[in-house]
């Protein structure tokens, strides 16, 4: 163990962490992004707001109780880079810490109040393989940390293996979601109130989709929550 110390810390020594942000060294204390930019998130606190702009997007496509999203997502954004950094760059630090701050600031409303579980959106296992890692999960589990709420990793399944969402319409984004998310058992997720949670939110295809598939659960409550709201 101390040798394995000795080697993190040379490492830190000669290659130092950086901000995935703005690229400032990494303090000891700061872990993917510095306390700087973080600050400057440009936070949505839709939490705090019924009939918010995430709201708006998904009403009449699935019933849900409410949606929040921690922060805006737009091109030259500080959050862009750090969601690029968790989804392609092995930025499991940065995604829970996103995660466990959006807590926190969940736990400041009744928002989370009455969530039973927190239930990540799925990768197919083929490109969680490739990926090592899902992001939303890593997300997930940053939630947990601050609400105390546990996660269920396994039961809302990806059952295609489809290609990605980037820079797909409207629609050919909800043709490439429909139909691939099953629930393997529907008693687990009866009469919960679930907290959906993805990485970003664009067109709400991907939320739709786990939705449709969660109605099959009886008496069962959605609340979604992302990390990003694309503007």
């Amino acid at each position: 163990m101390c040798n394995l110390a000795l080697i993190n810390n040379l490492i830190k020594l000669f290659l130092p962490e950086v901000c995935v942000a703005c690229s400032v060294e990494l303090l000891q204390s700061e872990s993917g992004a510095c306390l700087k930019c973080l600050y400057k998130l440009p936070r949505t606190n839709n939490f705090l707001k019924e009939n918010n702009s995430a709201e708006i997007l998904m009403a009449g496509r699935i019933p849900f109780e409410r949606i929040a999203t921690f922060s805006y997502f737009a091109d030259g954004g500080v959050l862009r880079p750090m969601i690029h950094k968790l989804k392609y760059n092995n930025g499991r630090d940065i995604g829970f810490l996103l995660g466990k701050i959006f807590g926190e600031d969940l736990l400041q409303s009744d928002f989370i109040k009455n969530i039973d579980i927190i239930v990540p959106v799925p990768l197919h296992p083929k490109k969680q393989r490739l990926r090592g890692y899902n992001q939303a999960e890593i997300i997930a589990y940053g939630l947990s940390e601050a609400a105390k709420i546990p996660v269920i990793t396994n039961n809302l399944t990806r059952v295609v293996f489809n290609p990605t969402q980037t820079k797909r319409t409207k629609t050919e984004r909800w043709k490439n979601v429909c139909g691939i998310f099953e629930i393997k058992d529907t008693s687990i997720f009866e009469g919960k109130h679930i907290l959906l949670v993805d990485d970003v939110i664009t067109t709400g295809s991907t939320i739709e989709a786990c939705g449709n598939a969660l109605q099959n659960c009886d008496k069962l409550k959605i609340s979604i929550a992302t990390i990003g709201e694309v503007l």
